[in-house]
């Protein structure tokens, strides 16, 4: 009785090939340099900002801290408005 309701619940044998749609290659290129361009976007803004944050959200070199965190939020605010710009065109 169980064997005949999880049968379309079945995931694909180990090894087996599932088929997904190609990705184009133009499209993996756009992403690649949308993504390049909000670092390095991110980062001119995070550094040309970084003397007037505070001292605990100025990032030292070789150490995970709390200026690491605002370097990366800086970055992803880069690469939403980068997102949004090119949906609205």
């Amino acid at each position: 009785m169980l064997a005949g309701l999880d049968a379309g619940l079945r995931q694909p044998a180990r090894g087996a090939a599932v088929s997904k749609p190609p990705v184009s290659k133009p499209s993996v290129m756009v992403n690649l340099l949308q993504a390049f361009l909000a670092v390095v976007l991110g980062n001119v803004v995070y550094f040309v900002l970084a003397p007037s944050l505070p001292p605990v959200a100025r990032h030292r070199p070789l150490h995970l801290d709390l200026g690491m965190l605002v370097d990366f939020w800086f970055c992803l605010v880069a690469y939403g408005l980068i997102r949004t710009a090119r949906k609205w065109r």
